[in-house]
């Protein structure tokens, strides 16, 4: 047998230790600390599309175990020490999504996530194009809307479109059987089946602009035409997304309606309810610094980097070797 080795050769094992010495070089000359937050917590994700790993913890022998889950994000935790003072921080840390595996998903992966008080999500994309450029030795990377995107490569501004004719965009492209009413789940549909895929072509692209109902933990704001646009960014290179950001939502009231709307979303989708953050509710309420953040797959960087095509290739041992 030979599962006991490594999935990734030595060598490529070197280079992720440069990597992240390159990253902890990186926010020591800009006087962003780094944090170490829990992997376990009493709260799980609201985000009904993405699902917590559930651990059972035993006080003692015999005890009737607390069910906590794996964190998905460290995004939670850290904002509460932004509440509690800490100013720019940053983490590289292990998170943990159940159900996904493939070349570029392991359950158990590295997330790079940073927050930087006073910055708007603008310069915080100045930023991600000055940590990764000279990883993949790019020289600019292209900024463009949501909205921008579907009309250069599907031909139309999806906000002008109802469900209906959103659907019929997508059988064009997908075989699907699927009878949805949300919006959203088309847009989403074209977006990773036929938009990303087309991106492999386009080297390195933020998008921002992501329509409202998309905005996650981003505040939302009126573009240039009046529209509500989530204050929202995504980076992909070569088709893979690398990075998530927003100019992040302060307003403790808005964060607890959109933690309660996605408890909603996962009961009418039949899925399990899980204890939702309290706490992070209760630092917003404190005061969280006006703060842009951003969550940066390490994996899928240094397989970018390196050329690799699946994430196993660079990971010391993925879940088949575990």
């Amino acid at each position: 047998m030979t599962d006991w080795q490594p999935s990734a050769s030595i060598e490529t094992l070197i280079k992720r230790a440069e990597l992240f010495s390159y990253i902890r070089d990186f926010f020591k000359q800009r006087n962003v600390m780094e944090v170490d937050t829990p992997v376990m917590s009493n709260c799980a994700v609201s985000d009904p599309f993405i699902d917590s790993i559930e651990v059972n913890y035993n006080a003692s022998v015999g005890q009737k175990p607390d069910l906590l889950y794996l964190q998905t994000s460290p995004e939670y935790a850290m904002k509460r020490l932004l509440a509690a003072g800490s100013g720019a921080i940053y983490q590289m840390s292990k998170v943990f999504r159940n159900g996904e595996v493939g070349n570029r998903h392991n359950p158990e992966f590295t997330m790079l996530e940073w927050y930087r008080p006073d910055m708007s999500d603008a310069e915080l994309m100045d930023e991600v194009e000055a940590l990764v450029s000279p990883v993949l030795g790019l020289d600019t990377i292209e900024r463009i809307t949501y909205t921008d995107l579907f009309e250069r490569h599907l031909g139309f501004r999806p906000e002008g479109k109802s469900t209906a004719e959103l659907k019929y965009e997508t059988l064009k492209h997908i075989e699907i059987q699927l009878d949805d009413n949300d919006k959203d789940t088309w847009l989403n549909l074209l977006m990773s089946h036929v938009i990303e895929p087309r991106l492999v072509h386009s080297g390195a692209v933020f998008v921002t602009d992501y329509p409202a109902s998309q905005a996650a933990l981003a505040r939302i704001r009126k573009n240039e035409a009046g529209e509500k646009v989530a204050t929202r960014f995504e980076l992909f290179v070569k088709g893979v997304e690398l990075a998530n950001g927003y100019h992040e939502l302060t307003d403790w009231q808005e964060q607890q309606t959109r933690l309660q709307a996605d408890q909603a979303q996962r009961a009418e989708l039949g899925l399990p309810q899980r204890p939702l953050d309290d706490r992070l509710v209760e630092a917003l309420k404190a005061g969280m610094p006006d703060c842009s953040g951003v969550a940066l797959g390490m994996d899928r960087l240094l397989m970018l980097a390196l050329g690799a095509e699946k994430i196993a290739e660079v990971l010391p041992f993925d879940l088949t070797r575990a």
